[in-house]
């Protein structure tokens, strides 16, 4: 009895990257390309359609929705596709959001393509593929919990790193000027810090933030 393939979405902003998935995949026995999005919106309204069994994630789209918001929208419905995370971002700011939001797997677009096919089978099977260096970072984050930042403390950092002001960042995430110096000072703690600056280079450095 022969298998039916592996019906898969491409969603990435960039052509280029679109069409070297797929000439990667289509060599591939087994496996066969249904579509592709340009867009995070794109991505959810095609995944929506009983049509595909693994979507393959970039995480940053030129504008509207991110790869991470696509894929709490996708796998929020029952019988959803599988998530494959494929993208060029490493850090903690960018995989756990992705993670959390239900992706089965996370890439990077510098993988052999032996490995890209084997998470995308993996994924299609509801088992988990990570890039080395996210599982190492993960396997860190578990071994020294005092570093791990919160969702919430890394969107505030990350606008610390931007420049924004605590009024800025209150009004930018709906939190009141106190409540972000309560995250920023447990933030000082867990990294063993005493200063906005020292802190975006302190986190810089472990990959908790975006560089």
């Amino acid at each position: 009895m022969i298998e039916a393939p592996i019906r898969l979405l491409l969603a990435d902003d960039h052509p280029v990257v679109r069409a070297g998935l797929r000439a990667v995949l289509e060599t591939e026995p087994g496996l066969t390309v249904v579509a592709e999005a340009a867009t995070a919106e794109e991505a959810v309204a095609r995944a929506a359609r009983d049509d595909i069994d693994v979507v393959l994630m970039d995480l940053r789209f030129g504008t509207g929705m991110s790869g991470a918001e696509a894929t709490a929208a996708i796998t929020s419905r029952p019988g959803a596709p599988r998530i494959l995370i494929v993208t060029t971002y490493d850090s903690d700011a960018d995989t756990l959001p992705a993670i959390e939001a239900g992706a089965t797997g996370y890439l990077l677009k510098d993988a052999p393509p032996e490995d890209l096919a084997a998470a995308v089978r993996g994924a299609a099977a509801g088992r988990t593929t990570l890039a080395p260096a996210v599982a190492d970072r993960l396997v860190h984050r578990l071994r020294d919990p005092r570093t791990a930042l919160t969702r919430r403390e890394t969107e505030v950092l990350s606008l610390v790193a931007a420049g924004l002001s605590n009024q800025a960042i209150g009004q930018r995430l709906h939190l009141t000027e106190g409540t972000v110096k309560s995250h920023l000072a447990r933030i000082y703690a867990k990294l063993g810090v005493d200063s906005r600056t020292a802190a975006v280079a302190t986190a810089t450095d472990l990959g908790l933030i975006r560089r």
